[in-house]
């Protein structure tokens, strides 16, 4: 008897691995391009999840990311404000900002909580990713740290449900996953 496990590469939940390294596993090219890029004060949201006084300079970029120039996915992310400098700087066409964090600075995103559900998407979405306004998108909305546990980021990610999806494998042995009401 042989059992047959699905060929598609995939990216495990034990790893933490950016968009473009997750790309390239795959055999695919990622590309980034940056659609607006702005400093704002810290919004509520944005002190609880960076762990930062409210008011607090954070950088807010929109980017449109890619697999093999086709537009997948979209990046609204909230960079703390001791990085975003550096965030900053990097040309708007970069397609991995955490490995260039990494060859800048030495910045290793250690730890990531995800939540992951569903949204319809919005105006702006849907012209950003060539696809009709209120199609179902998949939502990752993630934090992601330091080693030590220093919020860098955090981000709304919405990807075209045809290009990205995820799936679970699980025993009494091994669950990194819980289940969650929506938030």
């Amino acid at each position: 008897r042989r059992v047959v496990l699905a060929s598609r590469r995939s990216q495990s939940f034990a790893e933490l691995r950016s968009f473009a390294e997750w790309a390239r596993a795959m055999g695919r090219e990622a590309t980034g391009r940056v659609v607006a890029q702005e400093y704002r004060p810290a919004s509520k949201e944005d002190s609880i999840r960076l762990q930062l006084s409210s008011g607090t300079p954070v950088l807010h970029v929109l980017r449109v990311r890619g697999l093999d120039g086709e537009p997948v996915l979209l990046e609204r992310t909230v960079y703390a404000d001791w990085i975003s400098p550096t965030v900053a700087a990097i040309e708007p066409e970069c397609p991995s900002v955490t490995q260039r964090l990494y060859e800048d600075t030495g910045l290793v995103f250690a730890y990531g909580e995800h939540v992951i559900d569903a949204v319809a998407a919005g105006a702006q979405d849907a012209e950003l990713l060539g696809i009709r306004r209120t199609s179902p998108l998949l939502r990752v909305r993630r934090v992601t740290t330091t080693r030590e546990g220093r919020p860098v980021e955090w981000s709304d990610d919405r990807y075209r449900s045809d290009a990205v999806s995820f799936s679970v494998h699980n025993s009494i042995d091994n669950n990194a996953l819980a289940r969650k009401t929506a938030e």
